[in-house]
């Protein structure tokens, strides 16, 4: 298990809507991390978001400005896979593997885990 602290963040983007992903998932991680709402961001890319990704130019620059803010961007190899995007999802600089335990070890922690 990797170490979580208490003022660690866990974005967990499951929607594969557009709208959600622009206007929630990328708007709030971003200025979590820009204006140190939380130490450590991590989000979590897991299931139909994985697809609307590794479709859309607009949201890859949006991943691109996360990356570069020092946000962490994993992703569900098995939901990867079953869409198949593993590689373009790497390609895009997303650290992609098996998050069921990963999941499981943060809400355990003393971490907080936010949805959309």
């Amino acid at each position: 298990m990797e170490h979580v602290e208490q003022d660690d963040l866990l974005v967990v983007w499951t929607s594969g809507d557009r709208d959600v992903a622009l206007k929630m998932v990328f708007m709030y991680t971003g200025n979590a991390k820009r204006h140190g709402w939380w130490e450590g961001v991590t989000l979590l890319v897991w299931g139909p978001s994985q697809k609307l990704l590794t479709e859309d130019e607009e949201l890859q620059a949006k991943l691109a400005e996360m990356l570069n803010l020092g946000v962490r961007v994993v992703a569900c190899k098995a939901c990867a896979d079953i869409y198949p995007v593993t590689d373009k999802l790497e390609d895009l600089g997303v650290e992609v593997f098996y998050t069921g335990q990963f999941l499981t070890d943060w809400i355990r922690s003393a971490g907080s885990v936010i949805t959309f």
